[in-house]
C-alpha cells in the first residue's frame, strides 16, 4: 500500500485498457494493462487489479478516457456523463465491448472519477478552421497524450504524434490544442488508416463497409497481414526484422504519411513550434527500427524531437487527474467543469 494522495489514469486503447497509478509528486507507482479480450470476457476486473496495487480509499481521483469522446466537450465528473460521453460506437474501428465493461465497473464504484472528452466539431477549445473542416479529430486519449507531452517538455507550441494501431497528430499552440488530424483522414497506423478512392468504390459496391475499410487501411494492408488485432503489430515487426519486402514497404510508407501530416500541421501553425513529440507503440519504438531516426530523415534535424513512453496516454490521464484535483480549471484549452 502506498499511503495518501493517489491518482489513477485510464487509457482506452485499441488493443487494451491501460492504467497508471501515481502519487502527488507524479512518481509513477505502477502501470498495468488489461487486454481487450480479457475485459470483454469479464475475466479480469479493473477494480480487483487496482486493489492488488493500492488501497481504493486512497484514490483521490481517476481520470478516464473512453472511445471517441464526441458526446462531451468539457472534462466532467463521471456521474454527470450520459451515454459514456459518446454519440455512437459505429465507425470507430473494431468493437469488443471490453472497454464498456471496465467503464461500467468504475462508474458503479464509489471512486471519484472524471471523463476526458475527445476533439470534435463541438469542442469549444479548438480553432474554428479545424472544427469547420473535420467533424472528428481525435479520441479522448489523445488529449491525455498531449498533456503528458506538455508536462514532459514544457513546450507551449508543438506537434504531438501518436503512432500505434492508428496515427493521430495534434497541433498545440500557446499551450492549447488547436486541432488534430484523425486516423481516417491522413497518416497510416499499423491497423487503421485513411479511406482512399479504391476503398470508397468498395464501399459503394457493398464489397466492404466503411468501418471494415478503415480497420484495414494501415500498414497491414501493404504488408498483407491478417489475424487478431492484438497480434498484427508483432507479426508486422517480425516480418520487418526478417527483411520481408512487403513489411519494409509498409513501415516506410507509414513513416512517410506521418511525416507529411506533421509537416502539414507545422505549415498551418501561427507560432514557431518548439519541437515534435513522438509516442505510441510505434512512435516510441527503437527496435527493430528506430522511429525517431526514420522520421528525422524527413525533417533533417530542423526540429527537436522528444520521445515519450508508449504508455503516455495513461500517464497523461493520471497527470490530468492530479492537476484537476489540485484545482486546475483548464487542460490545454479544455474546460474543467466540476
Amino acid at each position: 500500500m502506498c499511503g495518501f494522495m493517489v491518482f489513477v489514469g485510464m487509457d482506452h486503447g485499441t488493443t487494451g485498457i491501460s492504467f497508471c497509478i501515481m502519487d502527488q509528486n507524479e512518481n509513477i507507482l505502477d502501470i498495468f494493462k488489461i487486454g481487450r479480450e480479457e475485459s470483454k470476457n469479464k475475466s479480469v476486473s479493473a477494480i480487483e487489479e487496482l486493489k492488488k496495487r493500492i488501497n481504493l480509499d486512497d484514490i483521490d481521483l481517476i481520470a478516464m478516457t473512453y472511445s471517441m469522446g464526441d458526446g462531451i466537450s468539457k472534462i466532467l465528473p463521471l456521474h454527470e456523463v450520459k451515454n459514456r460521453g459518446i454519440l455512437s460506437i459505429n465507425g470507430a474501428g473494431k468493437v469488443t465491448g471490453g472497454g464498456t465493461f471496465i467503464y461500467s465497473e468504475l462508474e458503479d464504484s464509489n471512486i471519484p472519477a472524471i471523463l476526458i472528452p475527445g476533439l470534435h466539431e463541438h469542442s469549444d477549445s479548438l480553432d474554428e478552421l479545424f472544427k469547420a473542416s473535420y467533424s472528428h479529430q481525435a479520441s479522448s486519449e489523445k488529449v491525455s497524450i498531449a498533456y503528458n507531452a506538455f508536462k514532459e517538455t514544457n513546450w507551449k507550441n508543438m506537434v504531438v504524434a501518436d503512432i500505434s494501431s492508428n496515427s493521430v497528430n495534434i497541433l498545440v499552440e500557446n499551450e492549447k490544442i488547436k486541432g488534430a488530424i484523425d486516423a481516417c483522414i491522413g497518416a497510416m497506423g499499423i491497423i487503421h488508416g485513411p479511406i482512399d478512392l479504391k476503398m470508397i468504390r468498395n464501399i459503394d459496391e457493398n464489397i466492404n463497409t466503411a468501418n471494415e475499410c478503415f480497420s484495414r487501411a494501415g500498414a497491414i494492408k501493404i504488408a498483407d497481414i491478417n489475424g487478431k488485432v492484438v497480434d498484427l503489430k508483432k507479426e508486422l515487426l517480425k516480418n520487418y526484422e526478417k527483411g520481408d519486402k512487403k513489411a519494409i514497404l509498409a513501415i516506410d510508407s507509414l513513416v512517410m504519411t506521418v511525416a507529411m501530416e506533421i509537416a502539414g500541421l507545422i505549415l498551418v501553425s501561427i507560432n514557431d513550434i518548439e519541437g515534435i513529440v513522438l509516442t505510441g507503440s510505434i512512435g516510441s519504438l527503437k527496435n527493430p527500427f528506430n522511429f525517431k531516426e526514420k522520421i528525422n530523415k524527413y525533417f533533417k534535424n530542423q526540429y527537436k524531437i522528444k520521445v515519450l513512453s508508449p504508455e503516455s496516454g495513461s500517464i497523461g490521464a493520471c497527470q490530468i487527474a492530479k492537476d484537476v484535483f489540485n484545482g486546475k480549471k483548464d487542460i490545454l484549452g479544455i474546460e474543467v467543469d466540476l
